[in-house]
């Protein structure tokens, strides 16, 4: 791992308080190549933890907030007719950015939701039939509620399992909590900019040293084996997909980049696991009337698979 990348995970830990875990998955999941979804109540610093990102990767962010009447054409942009020119002229939206921050995402519904799918999966969007790229580096952030939340709706199965992670934001200790507010509060009378790290283009690099770090034959078959046992366990009704097994590997890369390794070991499989997974998998109602936790279940599966040697 660079010394750029060792100095941007110290400015990013010093800036989002009692989330240690949670901030390196999120810049795993951007070195990865892959997007992240983020569940947390109000007000637990959600925005604040994608919009930090941003500035210290020096990338240009947009925020989208989502709401119930919020059109698809909204985020992807539209084409107009100019009178003075006498024709059509194409109005880009938010998504033509490094950095999206889908706010609320489960406010808005499924049809709105959906205009992110072709831009996640393929880094383009089409606007009125013509096609147009996304920069190298495009990188949507989904905050949402708890799905128990007054007029939120849930996010579809195949929208869900776009994102490479779903992370969940808890409240932090009483002291972490206490060092949030005095840096607020610091803040408001000394108030400081959040220098960027490093570009675009070294981020783009970066990327490319990731795919670099190996995956053995035998770290591969362990993957797909976690992947394959969420399809065959009675209280699982749905299993995870390829796409999964895909997340894993590159995040798993990712996290070994992030420990200054140029391989993948069990122990990266496993700790990337769980937020690969717990979006994509669904209890059967059996299973959630006994009151089984999704977390609980998937690291008892993967504790259940055979580690390689």
């Amino acid at each position: 791992m660079t010394s750029t990348i060792t100095s941007l995970l110290e400015n990013y830990e010093q800036r989002i308080l009692g989330q240690q875990k949670n901030v390196r998955l999120l810049l795993a999941a951007a070195l990865a190549g892959g997007h992240v979804l983020i569940e947390g109540v109000p007000g637990t610093g959600k925005t604040q933890m994608v919009k930090t990102l941003a500035q210290l990767l020096d990338s240009d962010f947009k925020r989208v907030q989502f709401t119930p009447d919020l059109l698809p054409s909204d985020i992807t942009g539209s084409a107009i007719y100019n009178m003075k020119e006498h024709d059509f002229q194409t109005l880009k939206g938010p998504i033509f950015t490094n950095v999206l921050l889908a706010d609320e995402i489960n406010r808005t519904p499924a049809k709105t939701q959906a205009a992110l799918l072709e831009a996640m999966e393929e880094k383009q969007v089409t606007i009125q039939g013509e096609t147009y790229p996304l920069p190298g580096l495009f990188f949507v952030a989904a905050t949402q509620n708890p799905i128990e939340f007054e007029g939120t709706y849930p996010l579809p199965e195949a929208q869900q399992d776009r994102f490479f992670f779903k992370l969940k934001i808890d409240f932090p200790t009483l002291e972490e909590e206490t060092s949030v507010l005095q840096m607020v509060i610091k803040e408001q009378t000394n108030p400081q900019e959040i220098a960027s790290i490093f570009s675009n283009d070294s981020l783009l690099d970066i990327q490319k040293s990731v795919q670099e770090v190996n995956i053995s034959n035998e770290i591969a078959d362990y993957i797909m084996k976690i992947v394959r046992k969420t399809r065959e366990l009675e209280h699982i009704q749905y299993g995870a997909s390829t796409r999964a097994a895909i997340a894993i590997a590159k995040t798993a890369q990712a996290w070994a980049y992030l420990d200054d390794r140029d391989y993948i070991t069990p122990d990266d499989v496993k700790t990337v696991a769980i937020p690969s997974l717990r979006h994509r998998v669904q209890l059967s109602p059996y299973a959630e009337l006994e009151g089984s936790d999704i977390d609980e279940t998937i690291q008892e599966l993967v504790g259940s698979v055979a580690v390689p040697r």
